[in-house]
């Protein structure tokens, strides 16, 4: 079915110059959104998730008005109304965010109505684009082109740009130009591809080919007079599979490692590297060798998911990303094998967006409401499993689908046993504990099941289930609460006598249960710790007696109060704020502060704007999206602003300890360019018996008494 060009020809070169800048300007304004938006909505993965979901619904949009459009109205009608569109596009250019963003943020549902305004916002214009791709595909189907009958090259066309436009822009573009620079070039970029498209339109009204040559191909093959429902299915479901994942692992990445745009644009850039791979002309991947692969990435991810480890942090995410571009390359070198002939194009990409716009559907809003904690990522990977070829050509009897789903609950039923039996022996170290809990079920999986997908990855499912009781064998669930901002869970550690607060794996604050000593500062807070020294210091000469804390937790800060002190926690997510106010999980808030404090629902950095001027003695940052301070909260404008909120004399505070990131140098190089001094203070000491964890801090502020102390 393919054919191959000696030299690419005017009108291949134009349809493809089209089809690529398309998806340049697709993917380029996503990022630019993204970016918009971000400081505007805290900062937390969920905006960047909700953004490309938005992006999926429009481009199933597009899709969907090419295969009507295609099926109803005959190509001449077709292109008048293509440029109708792009003509009425144009009056949404430049893009503008206005409108008050910060309610978006205080919805019940923020992912819902930060959808509906990005619909408003720049709906139009996204539209016209995402149905450029399917829209010329079909077009130059109907030309006399040599490679007319098989244009799905043209789809790799379209994924390259997309990838070319997602790594130039953190590359090149966001370091160099402004953000109102970089909209203005793309409105000039928009407008080269709408003559572009007219172009194509000119070529379709010269050199269509006629209809009923068009529908002759069908014939071809019988088998693509109709197209079954089962067929149809799988379309979806294997683009269902690897878009689930590519949300899966954006959030694992962006919750354990920074919220930054930068690493965002990893997991979706190995997205469009597998279509490209796919769709090339060459195929670079066999189904065989990716099935095998995909196994034994399996096989070392379930550990990694059961255990819930997150360090060494880059040996950990390599994995994550290398099973998430393999699961992908596998599910997407299905779809290409399985193309139709291009009479049913447009019904072949419309399944692409529906599995796509599904996928990010019940990550970005599904799961949020039907499950506590993050499920749907392994339950991806289970069902990635599950599409692996199978490497014997045996038929499978009534027992053996019965031994599907009785081996895999005995694999789980063997990982709940062992749990239960090491967390009695008090012996047994934590790497010999996982051994033996997770290394023996997962050996026997691999030995017995590896050649038997649904067995395989059922079992692999089992022992990630099982993996609760391993997990409450140390600690006990008190409350799992889970919302835009992401998952928080209360927990009691006998050991230690402590209450903990985590974001996703990542401890948050603690608190001793015995109420002699609720009022002593725990964890990163500890009084004999680095923060206990900033109070030291403030205390001994503040210049404002007012104390602002970016970022509520347990509310552990507020033991450091004084009765002459003024209070105000800023806090973005309402769960947190819930959790901290109720004394059945933490009562620093209740008993421990001895001066009156408020608590301001919000964006700290659009909040903090409202507070007089030269206000605040001491500004805190402890604002985290689980282990890494959110980015937009220590720019250089952001720091502009707390400056302008502390009295002469005062000081900022951030908290900046994480498993990845080395800011301590970022923040010394702002405090520079904002005439101030900075200092480093770290603390590695580990005392699990006084509830102290080690801490990392940065002082900034202007030279004072307070801060030389």
């Amino acid at each position: 079915m393919r054919r191959s060009l000696s030299l690419p020809s005017p009108a291949l070169l134009l349809f493809g110059a089209t089809i690529f800048l398309s998806a340049l300007l697709l993917f380029w304004i996503q990022l630019v959104i993204a970016k918009m938006l971000l400081p505007r909505l805290g900062g937390t993965p969920a905006v960047w998730n909700t953004c490309m979901l938005f992006f999926q619904v429009v481009l199933l949009a597009g899709y969907s008005y090419v295969l009507m459009t295609t099926s109803w109205i005959g190509v001449r009608k077709q292109a008048v109304l293509q440029i109708l569109l792009l003509l009425l596009s144009a009056l949404y250019l430049p893009f503008t965010l206005a409108g008050d963003l910060a309610s978006v943020g205080a919805q019940n549902n923020p992912a819902l109505a930060l959808f509906v305004y990005l619909l408003g916002a720049i709906g139009l214009p996204i539209f016209v684009i995402s149905t450029t791709s399917p829209l010329l595909q079909k077009w130059f189907s109907r030309t006399e082109h040599p490679s007319a009958n098989d244009p799905y090259f043209l789809f790799a066309v379209s994924n390259t740009g997309s990838l070319i436009g997602l790594l130039s822009y953190p590359f090149l573009l966001e370091p160099s130009l402004k953000l109102s620079v970089q909209n203005r070039l793309w409105v000039v970029i928009y407008a080269v591809f709408a003559v572009l498209s007219l172009g194509c339109v000119v070529v379709l009204w010269r050199k269509a080919r006629p209809a009923e040559s068009e529908e002759s191909l069908v014939v071809q093959g019988a088998e693509e007079a109709h197209i079954s429902l089962k067929r149809r299915f799988y379309w979806v479901l294997f683009a269902f599979i690897p878009s689930s994942l590519l949300f899966g692992v954006t959030s694992y990445i962006t919750t354990e490692i920074a919220p930054t745009p930068l690493l965002w644009t990893i997991p979706l850039a190995l997205y469009l590297v597998t279509f490209v791979l796919a769709f090339a002309r060459k195929q670079f991947a066999f189904e065989g060798l990716t099935s095998y692969a995909l196994g034994g990435l399996a096989l070392l991810l379930t550990l990694v998911l059961a255990t819930n480890a997150t360090e060494p942090t880059g040996p950990i995410v390599l994995l994550h990303l290398a099973f998430f571009f393999v699961a992908a390359m596998l599910c997407h070198y299905k779809l290409a094998s399985d193309r139709p002939y291009a009479a049913r194009l447009p019904q072949f990409y419309l399944c692409i967006a529906i599995g796509g716009m599904l996928g990010g559907l019940f990550n970005t809003l599904i799961a949020l409401t039907i499950f506590d904690t993050i499920v749907e990522y392994p339950l991806m990977v289970v069902l990635a499993c599950l599409v692996r070829r199978r490497h014997d050509s045996n038929e499978d009897s009534s027992r053996d689908r019965l031994f599907d789903v009785v081996l895999p609950a005995g694999m789980g039923l063997l990982t709940a046993t062992l749990a239960l039996l090491v967390s009695s022996s008090y012996d047994v170290s934590e790497v010999a504990a996982i051994a033996v809990v997770f290394g023996v079920p997962l050996i026997l999986i691999n030995h017995r099941f590896r050649n038997r997908p649904v067995r395989f990855a059922l079992a692999l499912g089992a022992v990630m289930l099982a993996s609760i009781v391993y997990s409450e064998t140390d600690t006990r669930t008190l409350h799992v609460e889970r919302n835009f901002f992401g998952t928080l869970g209360v927990r009691d550690d006998p050991a230690s006598a402590t209450r903990i607060l985590y974001h996703g794996n990542t401890i948050h604050g603690r608190q001793f249960t015995n109420p002699i000593n609720e009022c002593h500062p725990l964890s990163y807070f500890h009084r004999d710790g680095p923060l206990g020294q900033i109070f030291r210091a403030f205390n001994s000469d503040p210049g404002s007696r007012n104390v602002a804390i970016v970022g509520l937790g347990t509310g552990s800060m507020a033991a450091y109060a004084l009765p002459d002190q003024d209070w105000t926690f800023y806090e973005i997510n309402p769960a947190v704020i819930s959790i901290a106010q109720t004394a059945d999980y933490f009562t620093y808030l209740r008993n421990c502060a001895a001066a009156p404090t408020k608590i301001v629902l919000g964006d700290a950095r659009l909040q903090l704007q409202n507070a007089p001027d030269q206000h605040y003695g001491l500004v805190i940052l402890d604002a985290f999206n689980s282990d890494a301070i959110p980015v937009h909260l220590i720019t250089q404008e952001a720091i502009a602003l707390y400056m302008s909120k502390l009295a002469p004399g005062g000081m900022l505070a951030f908290h900046v300890s994480n498993r990845s990131l080395k800011l301590d140098d970022v923040l010394a190089a702002l405090a520079k360019q904002n005439g101030s001094l900075s200092a480093g203070i770290v603390d590695a000491t580990q005392d699990r018996v006084a509830g102290k964890d080690p801490s990392e801090w940065v002082v900034m502020g202007p030279r004072s008494p307070a801060f030389e102390v």
